[in-house]
């Protein structure tokens, strides 16, 4: 289990448990956390659990792969050097205390 922040344009926070095996996208799903759509529900097809990494962050992240990257560029808020599709991060003790930032808008 990790716990995952979520930080919300206007700056409030949800923190929540996320148990394994699931994403930080289904995270969010499961604990009603608003700010991720989630459209494709999570095949990293649709860009709608778009999120900012944290600059901070030192947690290790798996690689983003060519699929992650191409939806990247099709994301309604703007890519950034720390952005990730929030399906493809797998929860896991390692990632315990990761801190993500919604974007303003998904679609």
């Amino acid at each position: 289990m990790a716990k995952i922040r979520y930080t919300h344009p206007d700056g409030s926070e949800t923190v929540v448990d996320v148990p394994e095996p699931n994403s930080v996208m289904r995270g969010a799903k499961l604990n009603n956390v608003p700010g991720i759509e989630a459209q494709c529900g999570g095949s990293a097809q649709c860009g709608t659990c778009h999120v900012y990494i944290d600059e901070a962050n030192t947690l290790p992240l798996p690689p983003m792969d060519e699929v992650e990257d191409d939806v990247l560029y099709g994301t309604a808020s703007p890519r950034r050097e720390t952005s990730r599709l929030s399906c493809q991060l797998p929860v896991s003790d390692a990632i315990d205390g990761l801190v993500v930032h919604l974007p303003e808008v998904q679609s």
